[in-house]
């Protein structure tokens, strides 16, 4: 599969595969580019190949087909110390025994800087984090979030002209760790380093990235930017991964340029876009995204499509309501409505019409 980047490549994945027992490939066949001052986020499940394409990219392990470039130059041979890539884990991976300012000034000393340079290039890369005043403590006199600004100022304080991170705020909690989206994304784009993002968290690949390589099985199933893989799912996997979604099966009855009509196993047909269906008489699986889904007659599109459903539970988030529904045999079909004072709070056993357009109902393998 080729994922290309528009401008000249940055960072480049050639037919590269990985395989730690000789049989098994973790990554198969990988072709990837990236151009220059991109942030890409690689996304998927455990032991779907992400992590190491990041780790072979950093030269933690060594891929045992194909090539890796930067800039160009194949880095297949050169030791992880000699390629200037920054790193952030999720572990801190910070030094005990230093001051915060000797943890950032370690990489400059092991690049023979002069002690004046190293002191100015630490102060501007503390302050980048807002961390300026913690230069004599050391890691552990830090909370989780300070000493993950302490090991994202370490990967920048050489100016590397890519940095890869991998799983850099797991360990945080979920208020830090939006704030620390938005900091890490806002630096990136402000220092135009190239940055390879690694999660298993699909609302961080969303929000912070300018792509996404989705990833199962050692292959990318989809690369795009975040609204297209969310709005435009290539398959099934990328669909469910992806955000919340409604799957109803079916069968295909006969497919016309951009609308094939599926009859459901539920009972009724429906028309969709065909994305990954080439036959008539094939199995698929309809894709709906919950806020494409109306239920409201009058807010009824006259091209809806419309099915009939019941309540079976009705929950309020806030912000939404979350109603799940039996529809066409499925009895986790979810539509999310706004709260909105004229929306009406439904009850469960109520028999209720629900509709959406053709083109939000996307006909994807089975």
């Amino acid at each position: 599969m080729t994922t290309s980047g528009t401008d000249a490549a940055f960072v480049e994945f050639e037919r590269v595969q990985k395989s730690y027992d000789g049989e098994t490939l973790v990554v198969k066949d990988l072709n990837l580019s990236m151009p220059k001052g991109e942030f890409l986020t690689m996304l998927g499940p455990s032991g779907s190949g992400k992590t190491t394409c990041l780790m072979m990219l950093a030269g933690f392990e060594t891929a045992t087909h194909g090539a890796i470039r930067l800039d160009g130059v194949s880095i297949n041979d050169i030791p992880p110390h000699k390629r200037g890539i920054g790193m952030v884990f999720q572990n801190y991976a910070l030094f005990p025994h230093m001051t915060i300012a000797e943890n950032l000034s370690f990489p400059l000393e092991v690049r023979k800087m002069g002690k004046s340079e190293r002191e100015e290039k630490v102060k501007r890369a503390l302050d980048m984090v807002q961390m300026g005043a913690f230069g004599g403590r050391r890691p552990a006199q830090l909370s989780g979030g300070q000493q993950q600004r302490v090991a994202l100022a370490r990967a920048l304080v050489f100016e590397p002209e890519l940095v890869l991170m991998d799983e850099p705020l797991g360990a945080l909690d979920k208020q830090l760790r939006e704030h620390m989206q938005f900091e890490i994304t806002r630096l990136a784009h402000e220092l135009g380093i190239t940055t390879v993002y690694v999660t298993h968290d699909q609302t961080e690949a969303l929000t912070m990235s300018d792509r996404v390589a989705v990833f199962n099985d050692g292959v990318i199933q989809q690369l795009a930017p975040p609204d297209q893989l969310y709005e435009s799912p290539d398959n099934s996997f990328v669909a469910q991964f992806i955000g919340e979604n409604n799957t109803l099966s079916g069968v295909v009855k006969s497919i016309s340029g951009d609308r094939c009509v599926v009859e459901l196993d539920g009972g009724g047909e429906i028309d969709a876009k065909p994305v990954n269906v080439s036959k008539v008489g094939e199995r698929t699986t309809l894709s709906i995204r919950p806020e494409r889904v109306e239920i409201d007659k009058k807010r009824l599109h006259k091209d809806a499509h419309t099915l009939q459903a019941e309540v079976l539970e009705f929950i309020y988030m806030g912000d939404i309501f979350r109603t799940r529904l039996r529809v066409a045999g499925s009895e986790d079909f979810i539509i999310k409505t706004r709260n909105a004072p004229d929306q009406v709070r439904l009850q469960p056993g109520t028999q209720i019409e629900i509709g959406w357009l053709p083109e939000d109902c996307r006909a994807l393998d089975a």
